[in-house]
């Protein structure tokens, strides 16, 4: 989106109006996270759907985390779905991003609705583990995410840097070649995550580069009947690589170094992972629903999803729910599936939403200085929304 030019003269220049946050992203006093339609009244119901179901396949693959060592299917599986469900997740949110700049009303959407949020669950999840586990020695650092808040530091840095992505002439080329150098590079070490940081950066600058257009291309009907052996074909090669390729190349956290695996094959997994990643996400794309379902609206929550959740499944490893051997049988495996989708959807509804808001979706007004634009960005959304309502009477 590009600002309005001043013209020359005394007709006032249009604001431009507010920015929709990324999905999975509280934006304090903006109800609609979503692109809308060309009226500025219906949200799209396929990027709902789609931050729905990628936030259930994460929750679903915490909860395998404790079981798939018994089981070859369910690494299989595992290794399948850690292969997309957050590349999806990230090019969603870099397709949300596009018109992200430094105007003062975003900045504050990015530091409310990400940098608090960090700062409190990078607190909480140790305060946790220390009640829950009895581990007194867990020591609470902002400089080192803990378990899932590292896409939160990891968004708040590809955001602040959209501009410049924006800017450059190849910018999905210059991505990879970061993430590449990430891999090889241990040094970098665990501050703020950033071989994640790195190594996720294309994904997220991908999504810059999407149009609408591009999504709409991979829901066509023979890229959905498609899909269907390209899932088999990976499953059937995740049976296989389980005993011989280490699942921890699909976390990006670590150098090839750091594997134990030669430097140049840093370069070649990142550029590996990414195909296999763009190919599996398509595919997933593909078999999202665009219409309105019963878990439609429930998108709209999906980072709430994805933080709470983590204290369920915390709490399940802290106090041995998984250990007991009827979790590591077929039929206990997919009731820890059912059950972790079941919970994911019940941390994304509105009551959930509503208690944690405060949190999540602070105003914090006193902490910022009044912006003199928003009034007549305030006036501007008024006069558009009085003159949609005469064309529609």
């Amino acid at each position: 989106m590009t600002n309005s030019q001043r013209p020359y003269g005394n007709r006032r220049t249009p604001l431009p109006p507010a920015q929709s946050p990324a999905p999975g992203v509280p934006s304090p006093r903006t109800k609609d996270p979503r692109p809308k339609s060309p009226h500025g009244k219906q949200r799209d119901a396929f990027f709902d759907n789609a931050k729905y179901l990628a936030i259930v396949l994460v929750a679903v693959g915490h909860a395998w985390e404790p079981l798939k060592g018994d089981s070859r299917v369910l690494e299989a599986a595992y290794t399948v779905v850690y292969t997309f469900h957050m590349p999806a997740f990230i090019i969603v949110s870099g397709f949300f991003s596009r018109s992200f700049d430094m105007r003062p009303d975003r900045l504050r959407r990015l530091i409310t609705g990400v940098a608090v949020p960090y700062i409190v669950f990078e607190t909480a999840y140790p305060l946790f583990r220390r009640v829950v586990d009895h581990a007194p020695e867990q020591e609470i650092s902002l400089l080192d995410p803990w378990y899932l808040t590292w896409f939160l530091v990891a968004l708040f840095v590809w955001r602040l840097t959209t501009p410049i992505w924006n800017a450059v002439r190849h910018p999905l080329p210059l991505a990879l070649g970061i993430a590449m150098l990430a891999g090889v590079t241990p040094g970098i070490g665990d501050d703020l995550d950033l071989q994640r940081v790195l190594q996720f950066l294309p994904y997220f600058v991908l999504g810059l580069c999407m149009r609408p257009e591009h999504f709409r291309m991979v829901r066509r009907r023979s890229v959905r009947i498609a899909a269907v052996p390209v899932f088999a074909a990976a499953l059937l090669f995740g049976w296989w690589a389980v005993p011989r390729m280490n699942t921890a190349w699909f976390y990006h956290r670590d150098a090839a170094q750091e594997l134990g695996a030669p430097w140049w094959a840093g370069p070649v997994m990142v550029l590996a992972m990414f195909g296999c990643s763009l190919l599996l996400t398509a595919c997933f794309f593909a078999w999202v629903p665009g219409r309105h379902l019963w878990f439609t609206a429930l998108g709209a929550g999906t980072l709430y999803g994805y933080l709470l959740h983590g204290f369920v499944v915390k709490a399940g490893d802290y106090q041995g729910w998984f250990e007991h051997s009827a979790l590591h049988r077929p039929l206990g495996e997919i009731a820890v599936s059912v059950l972790a989708a079941a919970m994911v959807t019940l941390l994304c509804t509105a009551p959930v939403r509503r208690m944690f808001r405060f949190v999540m979706e602070p105003r914090m007004e006193w902490a910022f200085k009044r912006d003199a634009a928003e009034p007549a960005r305030e006036r501007e959304r008024r006069e558009e929304k009085e003159t949609r309502e005469k064309v529609s009477a």
